[in-house]
């Protein structure tokens, strides 16, 4: 019963995901140019070219806020990537503890110090 639950809600995140693809893109294209921008901002050294690259970044970062649904296609492929952790976690961990290596390890250790 876990695993169904876990099916609907990875279903659920890749339907939204897929949903959120085209503001995705917009926003990673967005967020490239406004990084190009800023850095040509901070490089410029005339007052022209300055506000060039100040007016280029402001249009771009409203363009980029108008993406703002991307957030929630970030959040689902989140959600996807704790469904396929949690889907592949068979509950076996071995802990340093029960290690019969380390165990031996931390005995001889001790041994050697007397």
């Amino acid at each position: 019963m876990k695993k169904f639950g876990l099916f609907i809600v990875g279903l659920i995140a890749l339907f939204v995901l897929l949903a959120n693809v085209g503001p995705l893109i917009g926003l990673a294209i967005c967020l490239a140019i406004l990084y190009f921008g800023f850095k040509q901002f901070m490089k410029s050294e005339s007052t022209g070219a300055k506000i060039a690259w100040g007016a280029l970044c402001v249009i771009v970062l409203i363009i980029a806020v108008s993406h703002i649904p991307a957030i929630l296609g970030l959040v689902a492929a989140y959600v996807l990537y704790l469904v396929y952790k949690k889907w592949n976690d068979n509950g076996e961990h071995t802990s340093a503890d029960n290690d019969p290596f380390s165990n031996f390890e931390r005995e001889w250790k001790e041994l050697n110090k007397n």
